[in-house]
């Protein structure tokens, strides 16, 4: 069997060049942290952000027509708007995740403070890896690519198989 290669050229067929689209500058990575720490006001982000007023409102924009945020009117005070995540904002946690990690490796050389840890147990979350389905670790050198269609035919019939196990 021939070596699968991604097909760098066609860009349609990849998420990168989606998800670079609705995230991909250092100010929508800013915003999309300080919502995931509690900031949900245009004044609030500008006051924590540093961040210019028409920039801001420009990747806000942005963020809420990618769905990752959304504007809600404020529950006090109806005339205020609120920028919430959305579960497609929450989706970018791991990615988020992972890009603080590799900085605080291989940029800054130290674990930043505060640490995020686990609310049940106070400890430290896990390096973010990429996992195989049994839920091993896995290496650079242990993945490969497959065509789609293959691989669903190989579950379809790993379920099929599953199902008259049961059965017996």
């Amino acid at each position: 069997m021939d070596k699968l290669r991604e097909p760098l050229a066609d860009i349609a067929q990849c998420g990168l060049p989606c998800a670079l689209e609705a995230m991909g500058e250092r100010w929508s990575f800013m915003i999309l942290r300080a919502a995931f720490n509690g900031i949900c006001h245009f004044e609030e982000f500008l006051d924590v952000l540093g961040i210019a007023r028409n920039i801001l409102s420009n990747r806000l924009s942005r963020l809420v027509e990618a769905k990752i945020l959304k504007r809600e009117h404020c529950a006090e005070d109806r005339r205020r708007i609120e920028y919430r995540l959305t579960p497609q904002g929450h989706d970018l946690l791991p990615a988020m995740l992972a890009l603080r990690q590799w900085g605080e490796k291989w940029v800054m050389d130290t674990p930043a403070n505060p640490v995020l840890c686990d609310q049940r147990d106070g400890r430290p979350i896990a390096p973010i890896t990429v996992r195989a389905h049994d839920d091993r670790v896995l290496g650079w050198e242990e993945l490969t690519w497959r065509d789609t269609a293959e691989v669903a035919r190989e579950e379809a019939q790993a379920a099929a198989g599953l199902a008259v196990q049961l059965v017996r």
